[in-house]
């Protein structure tokens, strides 16, 4: 349990760097909508799965996590190198968090099911 508390501190930390990294230093336009979700490092803090959607629709996902995934990756790593009191910094994998759209689909679906039956109670 100890271990897990551990790794879950390190996610919420690369988390909040993560965050100002992106807000402070990158300069790509297509990245400036993009709302880091979490960030799941692995027990042996090798690797670090980082959620992010993007705002306001959630469009370009995909684009946005090829750009994450390339050459930023290691310029954010490195970034988080010089930030974190870590040992070795775990490997950054981007991840297009598509929850956020999927629930908002699921609320949509879930109104009109209550409109049509309210509708249909009325007559």
């Amino acid at each position: 349990m100890k271990e897990f508390d551990r790794t879950a501190r390190i996610g919420t930390e690369m988390q909040r760097e993560l965050a100002q990294i992106l807000r402070a230093e990158v300069r790509d336009p297509r990245l400036g909508a993009i709302t880091l979700q979490e960030v799941r490092v692995s027990r042996d803090l090798a690797h670090a799965k980082v959620f992010f959607t993007c705002f306001p629709l959630d469009d370009g996902g995909g684009e946005q996590e090829r750009l994450l995934n390339g050459r930023l990756a290691g310029f954010l790593r490195r970034e988080l190198a010089h930030r974190l009191r870590l040992r070795t910094v775990p490997e950054l994998h981007f991840v297009h968090d598509e929850s956020v759209r999927r629930g908002e689909a699921l609320a949509s679906l879930i109104d009109e099911a209550v409109g049509a039956e309210r509708a249909d109670s009325a007559h």
